[in-house]
């Protein structure tokens, strides 16, 4: 009766399923996982921007690489602004998604070290290469509040590190290199100013990371399991098919051969 599933048709059918089966529910638990990161990541990010601000030095130090758990942390940083040092960081976004520039700026702590501030976005200029117009910070000693931030790195951002650039212009955020520029020691990782910020708006502030939404994921790991379970039940529904045509058609065959050995009237 289901002796056809041994033909080479069914054979070949068989293994694509048994090879998808697996497959699928290796992609749902794919999904599955990246939606438990994005939720722990979400509930990270809650934390350290509920948390009270604490001394940027008690956190990082000059070489320190900040972990995954002190991302996002509110950290307070006294010192003057070193402006003679200032960078400004290409292809960086503003809030509604234009192309322009973070501008970061080394702050001279009383020890001697410097921390990085990411002040904002600016508009670019005249044309690619031109150093956009940066609004100077506040002159003097200041005391700013940002969220500490790890390096940027190529591999971790997927940002190439462009050689050949204008003049006070760089691709990624790292202290290790404005360290080299500076000629001090500099603070691993980097601060993302959030006060205070400039009274006239700019540079533009930098909104607080996304720490409501959850994506798709889960759906897509149910979607990805549902298939998995669709595919057994595809290949029974196609077997039995076939087996009712080929009944069918074995009928309809025996039907003509009687008629054909039947005695004529």
């Amino acid at each position: 009766m289901y002796r056809f599933v041994l033909t080479r048709q069914w054979v070949c059918l068989t293994l694509v399923a048994l090879v998808l089966i697996p497959v699928m529910v290796k992609l749902g638990f794919w999904q599955y996982h990246r939606h438990e990161r994005r939720v722990a990541q979400n509930e990270l990010i809650e934390a350290n921007l509920a948390a009270e601000p604490v001394p940027v030095a008690s956190v990082t130090s000059p070489g320190h690489r900040v972990p995954r758990a002190d991302w996002w942390r509110a950290v307070t940083a006294t010192g003057t602004y070193d402006t003679a040092h200032e960078v400004v960081v290409r292809m960086r976004t503003s809030r509604d998604d234009r192309i322009g520039f973070h501008v970061l700026t080394p702050l001279l702590l009383a020890d001697g070290r410097a921390v990085l501030v990411n002040r904002g976005w600016v508009p670019g200029g005249a044309d690619s290469r031109s150093h956009p117009q940066v609004p100077p910070p506040p002159a003097g000693e200041v005391t700013v509040t940002g969220r500490l931030k790890a390096d940027e790195t190529s591999g971790r951002s997927g940002i190439k590190d462009r050689k050949g650039l204008p003049d006070r212009q760089v691709m990624l955020i790292n202290s290790g290199q404005q360290a080299e520029a500076l000629g001090r020691p500099v603070l691993g990782g980097y601060l993302e100013l959030t006060g205070p910020l400039p009274a006239g708006g700019a540079p533009e502030g930098i909104g607080d990371p996304d720490h409501d939404s959850i994506g798709a994921h889960m759906a897509y790991a149910v979607q990805w399991w549902l298939f998995a379970a669709g595919v057994p039940v595809g290949w029974a529904v196609l077997v039995r098919r076939e087996r009712r045509d080929r009944e069918a058609a074995a009928r309809a065959e025996a039907e003509t051969a009687g008629r054909e050995t039947a005695p004529a009237a």
